[in-house]
């Protein structure tokens, strides 16, 4: 007879954590708060997130067709490609335990492969995912990272060698935490994405 104690305790450990999860250093290496980055470096612009330029960077728009909003960043960087999203969040919890679980199921429906491991950044994906359709279809590794910040969670997408090569994740994880998140003070319920716009680089 199963003991009733041993089935919540197994139901209490299937609930992901509400705890924030980030680097024990994010406040001094990033990604950065509006209030935690340098006033002088001349960031781009792009509301919800500031993005260092650096040389090799190329930055792409996600924007939704019906909406004409703009959802994602995409940054190319030394052979990795690297999606960008930030989100409000909870003061006191963080979302990325949960996100984590929501990603883990996705994949699994799409017919990829998943598995989580702790990275530099903490605790990720990495997922072998379907990619192109007919002739070309195939399967391609990516990697799901997300840092919980003040009020804000930010979520990223390696692709490219950065997820494959040593090297290559070292720079794209670098460019991931200098990415600096503009929360703004107004009221959002949490897991709404932060508005992004259109790019204004320094003095333009």
């Amino acid at each position: 007879m199963t003991d009733p104690q041993d089935t919540s305790d197994a139901a209490e450990e299937a609930v992901p954590s509400t705890e924030k999860s980030a680097p024990a250093d994010r406040a001094e290496a990033g990604p950065f708060d509006a209030s935690e980055a340098n006033p002088v470096r001349p960031y781009i612009d792009i509301g919800g997130i500031k993005v260092l330029p650096r040389e090799g960077l190329n930055l792409r728009l996600e924007v939704e067709e019906n909406t004409q909003r703009i959802v994602a960043v995409g940054l190319d960087y030394a052979g990795s490609t690297l999606q960008v999203q930030p989100f409000a969040a909870p003061r006191s919890s963080g979302l990325w335990h949960e996100t984590r679980e929501q990603i883990r199921a996705q994949v699994s429906q799409q017919g990829g492969r998943v598995e989580e491991r702790e990275g530099p950044l903490g605790a990720e994906l990495l997922a072998e995912v379907p990619a192109g359709t007919g002739a070309e279809s195939g399967r391609r590794v990516v990697r799901f990272v997300g840092i919980d910040g003040p009020r804000w969670f930010l979520r990223g997408v390696i692709g490219g060698e950065g997820a494959s090569s040593a090297e290559a994740a070292q720079k794209v994880e670098d460019l991931f935490r200098s990415i600096v998140v503009v929360r703004g003070a107004a009221p959002m319920p949490p897991r709404d994405l932060i508005p992004l716009t259109m790019p204004q680089t320094p003095g333009s």
